[in-house]
This record gives structure tokens, C-alpha cells and sequence, in this order.
């Protein structure tokens, strides 16, 4: 509230809430609650911040293919790995 986010919205995009596992289930009352009592409005007038899926979800059976998805920086080359 002191950097000047007013809204659900603007809190979800600078704090991170409701990016969780609950992904705002089990916060957002509280957080709605919270903003209401700071902006002195009554809850019912906070609305809920906008729920937005995945543009494009990405099928895991892409990534297990990929023979590049399975190597880590730190791995040895494949010159090494053959001594």
C-alpha cells in the first residue's frame, strides 16, 4: 500500500500472491481482506484478481524427448563420459 498499489491486481503483480501451489484459493480472502481494511472499503467492493491459464501448455512427452532437456552444465563432455 505504500508504494501505491490500490487494487488486487496491482498487489498480485508486485507481491507474487496467488502464483502459489493454492494459486490464490486459500489467500486471496485474506489478502482481500487486508486491502479492504487499508483502503477503507468495505471486502465486498475488492474484486478478485483474474484468473489466466497457461498461453500455451506444453505437453511433458515434448520435453522427455529431447536428449538436450537431460543434460546440466556441470555434466561431463561426451569425450569424458566415454573414458
Amino acid at each position: 500500500m505504500s508504494r501505491g498499489y490500490r487494487d488486487i491486481e496491482e498487489v498480485k503483480r508486485y507481491t507474487g500472491f496467488g502464483t502459489g501451489p493454492c494459486q490464490g484459493k486459500e489467500c486471496l480472502a485474506a489478502v482481500a481482506t487486508q486491502l479492504a481494511r487499508l483502503t477503507q472499503q468495505p471486502a465486498a467492493a475488492v474484486p478478485p484478481f483474474t484468473s489466466r491459464p497457461p498461453l500455451a501448455p506444453t505437453p511433458l512427452r515434448l520435453l522427455a524427448r529431447d536428449p538436450g532437456a537431460h543434460r546440466f552444465a556441470d555434466d561431463p563432455g561426451e569425450s569424458e563420459q566415454a573414458k
